[in-house]
């Protein structure tokens, strides 16, 4: 019986961090076998600003993964982004020695190896050599080189180079958390492999993923990866905005953007309120949603003209290099109202939102099937193409089973202190300046509000793993 191939991808985000394990079904497609998700600390847009906060965020959506499934996590394929990196187009050649023989795949990994030993600037590293399209012997446009003969092969390579420290740091967090590092790849090609089709690669497509602290970009033409760029602002922006813009809490205004949030303010009418609960016994702070859609319409605009920018310097323009298939979005970003209109009225493109459900097994639950777990999605497939066994079941002896401990730090605080009074619903009210009446929120009690122990939970679930073993 052929051993199952489990592959593990961990998205170190700037909101979140999501630790999936999968495997390839008999059909071919993904299933996720399990998922930890943990509130992400210590990273600021894409980059590792805190090692100690990073680990311990690590730990416990690996952790989380790990009850899940039952699989004991061993190494890992890991998603790098931020603002650091930038991506640079090289072309170079190798001179066969006989070029009687045809050419194999030794040569491109020649001349692949040569491009790594590119001059970059001062703490620069390569990340990837991707190659585009070859030339033998001057014979241009070769897609696939191998089992030709020639004596001369040349390539053109797009390479994608990042801040050697800040790759170095995420190393440090995965080895310090208790686990190896088995591959890194850059995010927006791990969603671009999640949610983009053969046909849109080829066509040509721009793949937008709009994450919490940076907002990553593909571009893929004649199945070609041609163009990669990241942009220093993300959905945390706009939380920030609406902040400053109404004078409340960060979590009230991150649960504004996502409840009553649009990225179109045409569509609100100016009697339409909404009452967010005073701090320490305050009066209520009544907030116009059409104000509330004008922040975000602006924040959201700045984001897409800067992606746009990228879009035309790689010469979208130009007819031979037409992105037919438009534009995709995908991330947390992509799930903001009326994004996709604003995207289709701002560049003239055809626009999707990407969803990662394509390379998914059909019993795969809704959630995952998010844009906002694009990339995990597409780092697991990334981990199942390096053919590695990335988890192993764990043992179950005197059925029980058998779990190794790490060294995991002590329960995140905030993660379960007693939740803030939220906003429930919207109140439409006939005169806009009339005092709007205060929307009703009960509290809970402390002690049904304060979530169960994690050690309780994890009774549970093992509990629930044995009752299901056969």
């Amino acid at each position: 019986m052929e051993k199952d191939n489990i592959a593990v991808g961990l998205d170190i985000g700037t909101t979140k961090i999501v630790a999936m394990i999968g495997k390839k079904n008999e059909y071919g497609k993904l299933e996720i076998l399990g998922i930890g998700k943990s509130k992400s600390l210590g990273v600021a847009r894409g980059v590792v600003n805190n090692i100690t906060q990073t680990i311990q965020s690590i730990q416990q959506a690996i952790l989380e993964a790990e009850t899940n499934s039952g699989y004991k996590i061993k190494d890992v394929v890991v998603g790098i982004a931020g603002q650091h990196i930038r991506s640079i187009q090289h072309t170079d050649y190798i001179s066969r020695s006989n070029p009687e023989e045809v050419i194999g795949e030794n040569d491109i990994q020649l001349l692949i190896d040569q491009v790594n030993k590119l001059a970059m600037l001062p703490g620069e590293e390569i990340i990837h050599v991707l190659p585009q399209e070859f030339k033998i012997d001057g014979q241009s446009e070769i897609k696939e080189p191998i089992g030709m003969y020639g004596g001369r092969l040349e390539s053109s390579f797009h390479v994608v180079v990042g801040q050697a420290s800040s790759i170095r740091n995420v190393g440090r967090c995965i080895q310090s958390s208790g686990i190896e590092l088995s591959g890194l790849t850059l995010e927006p090609l791990a969603s671009a492999d999640a949610v983009l089709s053969q046909e849109e690669k080829e066509a040509g497509v721009a793949l937008i993923d709009i994450g919490g602290g940076t907002t990553d970009l593909a571009i893929f033409k004649d199945g070609i990866i041609r163009h990669t760029a990241v942009i220093p602002f993300g959905g945390n922006v706009i939380t920030e905005d609406i902040k400053e813009g109404c004078s409340i809490i960060e979590k009230q205004a991150e649960l504004l953007k996502i409840k009553f949030g649009s990225a179109w303010p045409g569509e609100n009418k100016d009697n339409e309120i909404v009452s967010i609960p005073g701090l320490r016994g305050r009066e209520p702070k009544e907030i116009s949603l059409k104000n509330l859609s004008k922040i975000i319409h602006a924040r959201v605009v700045e984001i897409i003209e800067q992606v746009f920018a990228e879009i035309k310097a790689y010469g979208h323009e130009d007819p031979r290099k037409k992105l037919i298939a438009g534009i995709v979005l995908t991330g947390g970003g992509a799930q903001l109202k009326h994004i996709k209109q604003l995207v289709e009225y701002i560049t003239g493109m055809d626009t999707r939102i990407g969803y990662p459900n394509e390379h998914l097994a059909g019993n795969s639950s809704e959630e995952i099937s998010s844009p906002l777990f694009a990339t995990a999605v597409g780092l697991v497939m990334n981990s199942i193409e390096n053919s590695t066994q990335s988890a192993v079941r764990m043992e179950i002896v005197n059925e029980q089973p058998k779990v190794v401990y790490r060294n995991v730090p002590p329960v995140n605080q905030q993660r379960y202190e007693v939740e803030e009074n939220y906003v429930e619903r919207v109140e439409t009210v006939q005169e806009p300046r009339e005092v709007v009446t205060s929307i009703k929120v009960e509290a809970e009690s402390t002690e049904t509000k304060i979530r169960r122990s994690f050690f309780d939970r994890y009774v549970d679930k093992i509990k629930d793993f044995l009752d299901n073993a056969e």
